[in-house]
């Protein structure tokens, strides 16, 4: 219910005046004002007091009217919503039981075929070396506080970790195939058959809820060092299969934002959408005037109105979870941190269009090989936005990109330079870098980027990229020490080794090895597999305060991740065929070096002293930087 106030005041002055009335909704006041443009008045008061406030209140009403309505609507969509979060709290329920039958199902029914009894030593040998791995990356990072520790030499340190990481791997490898291959036995409690069925759980309730839920899918289905990957391998379709809205309700949004049908405003306005995301679809149209081709993107119908009530019914769930198992071990906050303020970001589709145009001009000055689509304005609104038509495939798509004849490498440099150009030169960021919205496409035998969906963007403080910057020299240098700091200045201190492995998708024990080695490279003597378990070694050792650090970094480290996370993919779905680390480093190392011209260049120190002393050394020590990345770089492709 609305309280509802008018006050009325007195007619005075002259045909110019006008009058305003104050209407309280609720908790807020809101002022409208009637000028000569709704009630004409005249010196001759050709029309009386009575008549003037007749249709004043007659506008009010009509006002009045229309806030209904939309109460009415808003209503709606917060029931929709609490619904929708009801869906959530259910599938949530179903998931735990699930978990908790599968823990409990040994004890219930006893295991008494010889397959089952296979399965359990299996996974006990699985446990056994996991808790080995953690053993050993304790001992090599110094963390290893326990009583009676054998002394080993650094070389025998590092050993134990790659021994006991690939021994992890290859029981992983063998319980997943007994698994496979005695599916009939052990299919009720199974371990991959519960993260598939729960994740199947995950991917409907995205799928059905929609929009904000596609968004949390997204996200969860980047975390593959931290969730199962049969989480990642199902979640995976949320960037492809979303829900279409329908031609009537497209032409609806456009007949709202634009004033006219599709086919009034466009040629060949296509009625099959080119794509389909969690908040819009895409549609191809023609400039009636020039037959310029656009690719139109119209956000999907009731969107905003029903995203306001899903943040509320998040923020509730997210509240029920810190309150049933306890803020002090899994803190959550983060989700609504980093969801809640960017969601109304990216269903305004005009802050869309001048994220791309303030992107596209920092890329114009790199001179990298990107093309940002050029906005219409004339037919984009908030919930509109036309640009050119661009071709591209997505950068991840190998069969295209090898029948384009391009080159891996060349590209994954190139995807590479763009996005770290971004974060520490302009710190301007595109934030959701999945492929769907990183395409590529040929020019003059070289790969040019087509980049799309500017909806997501952070501008970081420049406080916080030289924090970042040096953190990605020292990552690059292997210089443990400096490692240390910029995490501490991130808010980090003992979970360091995880945060560097998230950040360059590589063990923080070869990061150990390079600091005494003094090299570049960052090849393992381990595999791929025995690489992730090493990865997830350190992140099973700081699980909870994973959650926790979630909680307390910085709020521009949290898309950062997520960005991080979206470039790795794209790497690894390459074939990670080169040394993006020394990419990120390159960039790193530029920015530290300006900076610090830019602090000696303000010291108060005698004139003579201060280039020797300062910006010579800076110099220097930028193009000893700049000389071991080239010739590590040279030397790589002599021998690729």
């Amino acid at each position: 219910m609305f309280r509802t106030s008018i006050r009325r005041l007195p007619l005075i002055g002259t045909a110019n005046s006008t009058v305003s009335i104050l209407c309280c909704y609720g908790s807020y006041d809101q002022t409208i004002t009637f000028s000569e443009s709704n009630v004409t008045l005249k010196h001759n008061s050709e029309i009386s007091k009575l008549d003037y406030y007749e249709k004043a209140n007659s506008n009010v009403s009509t006002l009045f009217s229309k806030s209904f309505e939309e109460s009415i609507c808003v209503t709606r969509s917060i029931m929709e919503a609490s619904g929708r979060g009801l869906h959530l709290l259910k599938v949530a329920f179903l998931m735990v039981l699930d978990y908790e039958c599968a823990k409990y199902s040994e004890i219930l029914f006893k295991e008494v075929s010889i397959g089952k009894s296979k399965r359990s030593q299996l996974k006990e040998d699985v446990n056994t070396h996991n808790n080995a791995l953690r053993k050993a990356q304790l001992i090599y990072t110094g963390n290893d506080k326990s009583p009676g520790t054998v002394k080993l030499t650094s070389e025998q340190k590092r050993k134990a970790v790659h021994d006991a990481a690939e021994a992890l791997s290859n029981c992983e490898i063998i319980l997943q195939q007994y698994e496979d291959n005695h599916a009939d036995l052990s299919h009720s409690n199974s371990m991959t058959t519960i993260h598939t069925g729960a994740a199947k759980r995950l991917l409907r309730l995205c799928q059905e809820n929609g929009g904000v839920y596609i968004k949390i899918g997204q996200h969860l289905a980047n975390l593959d060092y931290l969730i199962p990957q049969e989480y990642i391998t199902v979640l995976s379709c949320l960037f492809d299969n979303n829900p279409i809205t329908s031609y009537e309700q497209v032409c609806a949004v456009i007949e709202e934002e634009l004033g006219g049908h599709p086919e009034d405003i466009f040629d060949n306005f296509a009625k099959e959408p080119l794509a389909s995301a969690s908040l819009a679809q895409v549609h191809i149209g023609y400039d009636k005037e020039t037959g310029r081709k656009f690719a139109i993107k119209v956000q999907h119908a009731g969107l905003r109105e029903t995203s306001r009530g899903d943040l509320i019914s998040l923020e509730f769930v997210v509240k029920s979870i810190q309150k049933i198992f306890g803020e002090d071990v899994f803190k959550w906050g983060w989700i609504l941190e980093e969801i809640a303020p960017n969601l109304p970001k990216e269903l305004d589709f005009c802050n869309e269009g001048r994220n791309a145009e303030k992107s596209a001009a920092h890329i114009y000055k790199t001179g990298i090989s990107c093309v940002v689509p050029k906005v219409h304005w004339p037919f984009t609104t908030s919930r509109v936005l036309c640009m050119d038509f661009e071709e591209g495939f997505r950068c991840n798509d190998v069969q295209k990109l090898e029948k384009s004849g391009l080159k891996k490498r060349d590209v994954a440099e190139l995807v590479s330079s763009l996005f770290n150009s971004q974060v520490f030169q302009s710190g301007f960021i595109h934030c959701d870098p999945h492929p769907a919205n990183v395409l590529l496409r040929e020019n003059n035998g070289k790969p040019e980027i087509v980049l799309v969906d500017h909806g997501l963007y952070k501008q970081i403080d420049d406080d916080f990229k030289l924090t970042y910057a040096r953190l990605w020299k020292a990552l690059m240098m292997a210089d443990i020490i400096q490692i240390k700091q910029s995490c501490k200045e991130l808010g980090i201190d003992e979970m360091y080794p995880l945060l560097a492995a998230m950040l360059t998708s590589r063990p923080f024990d070869e990061i150990l090895e390079r600091s005494k080695t003094k090299s570049l490279s960052t090849q393992s003597i381990g595999n791929n597999a025995s690489d992730k378990a090493m990865i997830r070694g350190y992140a099973h050792q700081y699980l909870t305060e994973i959650i926790q650090m979630l909680d307390k970094v910085p709020r521009q480290m949290l898309l950062l991740f997520k960005m991080n996370d979206c470039l790795r993919h794209i790497d690894h779905d390459l074939g990670s065929p080169t040394n993006t680390l020394l990419v990120a480093g390159k960039y790193a190392a530029e920015t530290v070096y300006k900076e610090e011209n830019i602090v000696s260049s303000s010291l108060t120190i005698p004139r003579k002293t201060k280039p020797l002393f300062s910006g010579i050394k800076s110099w220097i020590s930028y193009m000893i930087v700049l000389s071991r990345i080239n010739v590590h770089q040279t030397i790589s492709r002599w021998f690729r």
